[in-house]
């Protein structure tokens, strides 16, 4: 068994609040459109406040980085008109404002509101004049990427570059907040690149509880469907009754049944999936399940797998490189997203250098419309990030709102990150305003394909011992869907009146807050998906596991959203409007506490592959959620709730 693979998710480290992210705080609060705190000098630069990450400090410091490496970066520019940016964004995805679905082409968004070709020329001019190779700017004159030494960024941005011990990880950054001309200033809003801080995104998914082999498989005895096996011999810690054997892993016609997801496939609907690399296997793993679950394989041109151009390809010595590990979330979304709309079109983005370049996916995928919808399956478990790192991210997602494209990110899989950060905190880009951020849900599914029951996922796990469970139950605490109160961003209008101030008050402050919606996310009741594997014994060949996480309840939102495009004949863009528009009706089903305890037992091979060197049992103790709650109405682990058979059709407008 294994938990969130300890090759896929660095922990991330207990960032401070300290002044400086307090002021962060109260930029994104009073003005969301502020790029950052920058600081005139006497020498004609200009240092950006805060662009040095929290984890650089002395504390933390091994030593010099070397000067003769490389490093790829990218300066972003903003915006024309900020404000009006975001009062657009707002306008066409208000089904009650005359704008509500006008969207802009990409074209006509670059008309409007990208830099100029002499401010994207100024800074191009900068970057030649230190020595630095310019290697890419997109057609929206978002960002200028660059290439170049680490001696060379040492000249040009004013500071030295410092190597740092976090979490296990040999990270590189600049030692201080980093400068740029003054000239410069009015046009920059930010950096990434410079600094190691993606190698602290986390990809939302998790197949069981501890490091294992390159391959996993899920172990027998499992159920088919929910409570058909039942764990005889193992006491229940919570009534008389035995307990069931978790599920083997669903299948999409049980999720669909269990939804009432039922009339539509797709058809005519285009999928985005960003995540890092791209798996060489993925179509004849998708197409060999597809098979397996009785699905269409996918025609000539329904897939495609790209690598965004202008991204940094160069991979550094010392940085987290883990393809493999991504191979598996590639997998997982890829799946999902075709299990629930099996004609939509499906476009795969891959940043090629571990995380660093998932921004530069994004905007890519933005600025050329490639789709619709665009679901992404990661996060940092936190929001205090340097705001060059924050505010490029935001204005590529207003820039996709704007153009109709609903962009969806799952909500973490560390409930309110207390137990990883040392503070409750939502992730980030879940707690932006203008996405949707998915939550999750562990669900029953009956012998007919029938719904049950669903709770908020969140897992404690006991061990059998062979006479009792140990830790005394529910256990330690092991896993569960991320919500909470951002810490940046102001509560937004779609969710007046809708979030009860309860759930303020349990973070004790207001904000937005997360997750929006949900959907099946628990491991232990999670999908049965199919990956080529490697075996302990060398052996390369295709084999199906279960899995789960938030990075399972956002594809598959996403292809249910697909879905809801087709059924209404035009895409929805940013839903949420539409979904707090709906809060307490029939279109979802409100999750809350059970009446009694609900766990299961799952089984797992010792090996991860076979049953050869025996079994072992865990007790998994559902609906666990840390200072999170599922109550009546609006909650911070589930959102709104769940889509039932009414969700299509009151979308259909």
């Amino acid at each position: 068994m294994k938990s969130i693979k300890s090759r896929l998710r660095p922990r991330t480290i207990i960032y401070v609040l300290t002044i400086a992210v307090l002021a962060l705080s109260a930029i994104f609060f009073n003005s969301f459109t502020a790029a950052r705190a920058a600081r005139a000098t006497a020498s004609g630069s200009t240092t950006l406040v805060g662009s040095a990450p929290a984890w650089a400090n002395a504390k933390n410091y091994k030593g010099a980085a070397d000067a003769s490496a490389d490093i790829g970066f990218r300066l972003y520019l903003g915006w024309s008109d900020p404000s009006a940016v975001q009062a657009l964004a707002q306008a066409v995805s208000d089904p009650h404002s005359s704008s509500y679905g006008h969207y802009l082409t990409p074209a006509q968004f670059r008309q409007q509101f990208a830099p100029s070709q002499a401010q994207v020329g100024a800074v191009q001019s900068w970057l030649r004049s230190q020595g630095f190779s310019v290697e890419y700017t997109p057609t929206n004159n978002h960002y200028v990427s660059a290439e170049g030494t680490v001696a060379q960024a040492e000249a040009a941005f004013g500071t030295s570059f410092g190597m740092y011990n976090v979490q296990g990880l040999a990270v590189r950054s600049p030692a201080s907040d980093v400068s740029i001309p003054s000239s410069l200033a009015g046009i920059v809003n930010g950096v990434i690149g410079l600094d190691d801080s993606a190698q602290f995104v986390s990809t939302n998914h998790t197949v069981g509880d501890a490091p294992a082999p390159a391959a996993f498989v899920s172990a027998q005895p499992c159920s088919t469907y929910w409570a058909e096996k039942q764990a005889v011999g193992l006491t229940n810690p919570y009534g008389s009754g035995t307990l069931p054997y978790a599920p083997c892993g669903y299948t999409p016609a049980q999720i669909k049944g269990a939804y009432g997801i039922s009339g539509y496939d797709g058809s005519g609907q285009t999928v985005a999936i960003i995540d890092a690399y791209a798996s060489p296997t993925i179509v004849q793993d998708a197409n060999q399940w597809s098979t397996n679950r009785g699905l269409p394989t996918f025609h000539a041109n329904q897939f495609t797998q790209v690598v965004a151009p202008g991204t940094y390809n160069h991979p550094e010595r010392g940085l987290k490189q883990d393809p493999q590990g991504w191979y598996g979330e590639e997998t997982l979304d890829v799946e999902a997203v075709h299990g629930m709309a099996p004609a939509a079109n499906i476009v795969y983005v891959g940043a090629p250098n571990s995380f660093q370049d998932l921004d530069a996916a994004l905007n890519d995928v933005v600025d050329r419309h490639s789709a619709q919808i665009v679901t992404n399956s990661y996060g940092f478990n936190t929001e205090l990030l340097a705001p060059g790192y924050i505010k490029p991210y935001e204005d590529t997602i207003l820039q996709g709102v704007i153009e109709g494209i609903g962009i969806y990110f799952s909500s973490g899989d560390n409930s309110d990150e207390s137990l990883v950060q040392g503070y409750a905190t939502t992730d980030w880009p879940a707690s932006s305003p203008f996405v949707t951020a998915v939550g999750g849900t562990s669900l029953a599914v009956g012998a007919s394909n029938n719904y049950l029951f669903e709770t908020g996922w969140g897992s404690t796990s006991s061990s059998w011992t062979g006479t009792a469970w140990s830790q005394t139950p529910p256990g330690s605490w092991l896993y569960g869907a991320g919500g909470g109160v951002s810490r940046l961003f102001a509560e937004p209008s779609y969710q007046v009146g809708v979030v009860p101030n309860a759930v303020f008050t349990a973070q004790g402050r207001t904000g937005r807050a997360v997750p929006d919606i949900s959907a099946i996310a628990d491991p232990n009741t999670g999908y049965l998906i199919g990956e080529t594997q490697t075996f302990p014994d060398g052996s390369v060949k295709y084999a199906e596991y279960r899995i789960g996480g938030t990075s399972l309840s956002s594809p598959i939102m996403a292809g249910i959203m697909a879905l809801a495009d087709q059924a209404a004949g035009h895409p929805h863009g940013f839903a949420n409007p539409v979904f707090y528009s709906l809060a307490g009706s029939a279109s979802f089903t409100d999750i809350v506490n059970p009446a009694s305890t609900v766990a299961v037992v799952r089984t797992n091979y010792n090996n991860s592959v076979d049953a050869s060197a025996g079994l072992n049992y865990q007790l998994r103790t559902m609906n666990q959620a840390l200072s999170l709650q599922t109550t009546p109405g609006y909650d911070d682990v589930t959102g709104l709730g769940t889509p039932t058979s009414s969700f299509l059709s009151a979308l259909s407008h």
